[in-house]
């Protein structure tokens, strides 16, 4: 959880999601573009949509959930499926 900033952003507009997760430990717009570089570092061209205030990170163009529920795990964040 990032205690250094306490403000409440989005960070892109929303995606048509393939895969999507549920991200408690995502408090604020710092977290949320921390999880969105890794995603679009490590897989070019995904859409990725992090909502800090929903604490949901969408992600279009990966069908891969798995892979990206790593990728957000090693950014340091605890990424549940969201139904």
């Amino acid at each position: 959880m990032c205690t250094a900033h306490e403000h409440h952003s989005e960070t892109t507009a929303p995606v048509n999601a393939d895969v999507s997760f549920r991200v408690d430990d995502m408090t604020c717009g710092h977290c949320a573009g921390v999880i969105k570089g890794a995603i679009e570092k490590t897989v070019p061209g995904a859409a990725v949509h992090a909502d800090p205030v929903k604490r949901i990170v969408s992600v279009g163009g990966v069908s891969d959930a798995a892979r990206i529920a790593e990728i957000i795990t090693a950014a340091g964040y605890t990424p549940e499926a969201n139904a």
